[in-house]
């Protein structure tokens, strides 16, 4: 699947839709999702247009380390001490709905195993 439209995160990142943004650095955007899945649920998004974590490449190594660390960041500015999960979906089978790159933190609550 390759990024060739314009997405609502696309979107979200030229402030074209208004987001409830708690972080933002030149590589990266989160905010907080408009449909909750827990007490904390916030979307973060590279700037960069992947559409799904399986078109990542070798050359992308550095931005998805930098993904997992500002949703480490954000979990710490939100207080979850006590844990969170991230979620990524790829592709329509793993649930994923807007065809760009994204990390789900969720947390504020204690989370279930198995999900979905």
């Amino acid at each position: 699947m390759s990024l060739t439209q314009d997405t609502l995160f696309t979107r979200i990142i030229r402030r074209e839709i208004p987001a409830d943004i708690v972080y933002e650095d030149n590589l990266a955007i989160a905010f907080r999702d408009i449909n909750p899945q827990a007490p904390v649920h916030i979307l973060v998004v590279p700037k960069e247009p992947i559409a799904q974590l399986s078109d990542a490449e070798s050359q992308n190594h550095a931005l998805m380390g930098h993904l997992l660390l500002t949703v480490k960041r954000v979990a710490a500015q939100l207080g979850l001490e006590n844990g969170y999960r991230v979620v990524i979906n790829n592709g329509a089978d793993g649930g994923q709905t807007v065809p760009h790159l994204h990390l789900h933190l969720l947390g504020g609550r204690p989370l279930l195993w198995p999900p979905g």
